[in-house]
């Protein structure tokens, strides 16, 4: 196991390489070039400049979240190929740089969903939330204003200004786009990238939808165990695998984490682990990672992680805001601190209890 903190890149992150340097037992980061946009090459002189001002603070890249997928190649436009062409030239690129494993998403207009971003939790932390009576009173496309308005003055990845900005023509642009189209078009793109991920060992991570469940009558089709060996099995290949995000798929108090964890052994390159906490069957806040501040067993999922031999990357995923830090929502530094020191203790118990070392 790995452990890694998401970082964002310079002026993106509010969270320096040197404080996470500083957290035990972190020694590499999971980070992207915030700007590129979907479909663009990412160069090899972009991409060395990263690896450069990561390793000048002494940590490495253990890996990208992420490479975005275009809207074209989810929906299948004539700008398809091109695209594909374009994915492969920035796998090829990263390859070539020793970085192999990308996260990325084939989730349809919004990359994850909360109606809250700051919620007051009663010991005055605040975290994201999700509520879906609000949600369901939601413009989608009067979102933009909203936001902005929550999201602490931060770009964040899957709400970027210039995705804001077209909702009404990506909403227009999948109208005709259902479960198994867009699944269709995810296992087209994934056969489309054999190659180049079996030439440089690249392991893909598929993130699950955020909510499980399909929002605004769009399709979701990474959200259960059914699914996800579903797509496991239509591209069999070591490199075809899935971000096991217990955030996500937890969304669903229905879906067993350790279950999928054991359904999935083998092909998880990444793991966000984090804890939930239902208040109802339409509303769930995240929380600290903790198991008793939420509704999730975190030592059963990191159990089930190290019983199928995860040996891959894993991250503390979002925190709350705490001792009065401004960041990004969900990104601040000191409760993913907190998560990752966590998570590493659990992760040495039940090491040293399995007798192995």
């Amino acid at each position: 196991m790995e452990m890694t903190l998401r970082w964002y890149g310079p002026g993106y992150d509010s969270v320096s390489l040197k404080q996470i340097k500083q957290i035990p037992g972190v020694k590499s980061v999971i980070t992207t070039l915030m700007g590129k946009q979907a479909g663009e090459v990412w160069t090899e002189a972009e991409i060395a400049e990263l690896k450069r001002v990561v390793e000048e603070e002494g940590l490495t890249i253990a890996g990208i979240e992420s490479v975005n997928i275009s809207d074209d190649i989810k929906i299948g436009t004539e700008k398809r190929e091109q695209h594909i062409a374009n994915y492969i030239e920035t796998l090829e690129n990263l390859g070539k740089a020793g970085i192999h494993m990308v996260c990325y998403n084939f989730m349809p207009v919004f990359d994850w969903t909360r109606s809250d971003l700051a919620r007051v939790r009663p010991d005055g932390s605040t975290v994201l939330a999700y509520n879906q009576d609000v949600v369901d009173k939601i413009d989608p496309a009067h979102m933009k204003e909203s936001v902005e308005k929550m999201s602490n003055g931060f770009v964040m990845p899957g709400w970027e200004p210039e995705r804001l900005s077209r909702l009404e023509a990506l909403f227009e642009a999948y109208k005709d786009i259902d479960d198994e189209k867009l699944f269709n078009n995810l296992v087209y793109f994934l056969e489309s990238i054999g190659e180049v991920c079996e030439k440089y060992d690249i392991k893909m991570g598929i993130h699950p939808d955020d909510p499980a469940w399909p929002i605004f009558g769009l399709p979701r089709i990474v959200r259960d165990k059914d699914r996800i060996v579903k797509l496991l099995k239509a591209v069999d290949k070591p490199y075809n695998g899935i971000t096991l995000c217990t955030g996500s798929l937890g969304s669903n108090p229905a879906n067993d984490i350790c279950d999928i964890i054991k359904a999935a052994k083998g092909r998880i390159p990444f793991a966000h682990v984090r804890n939930l906490k239902y208040n109802s069957d339409r509303d769930f806040e995240e929380a600290a990672h903790l198991s008793s501040d939420g509704s999730m067993d975190m030592h059963a999922i990191m159990k089930a992680l190290y019983e199928t031999g995860f040996d891959g990357v894993i991250r503390p995923d979002h925190g709350r805001m705490i001792w009065d830090e401004v960041a990004m929502p969900g990104y601040g530094l000191y409760d993913r601190a907190l998560g990752a020191v966590y998570l590493q203790g659990l992760w040495e118990a039940i090491d040293k209890e399995s007798g192995k070392n």
